[in-house]
């Protein structure tokens, strides 16, 4: 046997700073004893599964029973409260802290619960819009047959409130296809600006490649420049050098004969012999 469960949505408008503010729709579903939450913008989506078991502690800790924390619950995410304060803010990793505050005895408490981010965004966004067309039907078709039975005395026919009431139903049916059409265009988008992102990333990896490659290549051309002008004079400076050393040994060995000739010529002077002349 399905759990009974009761359903209600509430439309925040939060505030963003300065006078921008943002919508979300807050979908409840309450059971005996645990409820879970739904919450889109129309672009995002997140969800909250509060267990029994943490249903019963959050009571607990409240002074509560499980039941009357799950009214109380209910009839502020059911109803907006003017006294109450809404907060939807950011928890990390993408999820988010639902808070609303209330007075009891004199005291201003605030309830908050942790949303996590929801695994198929489209689906949830969808479950709340189809909830809303819904309740927006059953009402106005309940208003339409209480007008009917109501209007016995009126000019126009009975059978034109049903008319009214096929032509509303198909006014929504058209409303939620453009709202279908709308996240496919979406996600759409967001797949296309992704594959848009990677294919620019790898260009831009491509060409700073190519612009490395190129400059490496222009450093290697720089230094054999460098090296093949440095070459020749080192060949010269080699050169001048040999020519220097050569010059300076054909120096040294005209000044080593000079020197034995001188000695040679002196000796032969000096030991020639000596005597008288003969008159």
């Amino acid at each position: 046997m399905a759990e009974p469960a009761k359903h209600t949505c509430l439309k925040l408008e939060l505030p963003m700073g300065g006078s921008e503010s943002e919508t979300v729709f807050v979908k409840g579903t309450w059971y005996p004893t645990r409820f879970d939450i739904s919450i889109t913008d129309g672009l995002h989506a997140w969800n909250c599964h509060a267990t029994e078991e943490e249903v019963k502690e959050r009571a607990s800790s409240w002074d509560q029973t499980v039941s009357d924390y799950i009214d109380l619950a209910e009839s502020y995410l059911g109803f907006k409260q003017s006294g109450s304060v809404y907060g939807f803010s950011d928890a990390g990793n993408g999820c988010k802290r639902l808070s609303w505050t209330f007075e009891k005895e004199g005291m201003k408490l605030e309830w908050r619960w942790k949303c996590q981010t929801s695994p198929d965004t489209k689906k949830t966004t969808v479950e709340v819009l189809d909830f809303l067309m819904d309740s927006n039907i059953k009402l106005n078709v309940k208003g339409t047959f209480e007008m009917s039975f109501a209007c016995d005395g009126c000019k126009k026919p009975r059978g034109y409130y049903f008319e009214e009431v096929v032509w509303k139903t198909q006014s929504f049916d058209r409303i939620k296809q453009e709202a279908e059409k709308c996240l496919a265009q979406s996600e759409r988008l967001s797949s296309e600006k992704s594959e848009f992102e990677s294919e620019i990333y790898g260009k831009f990896v491509n060409v700073l490649n190519s612009k490395k490659a190129k400059l490496r290549e222009l450093r290697d051309r720089l230094s054999k420049q460098v090296a093949s002008h440095e070459s020749p004079e080192q060949e010269e400076k080699e050169e001048s050098t040999d020519r220097t050393e050569s010059f300076d040994e054909e120096s040294d060995n005209d000044e080593n004969k000079n020197s034995d000739g001188g000695y040679s010529k002196d000796h032969a002077a000096s030991s020639q012999p000596r005597g008288r002349k003969r008159k």
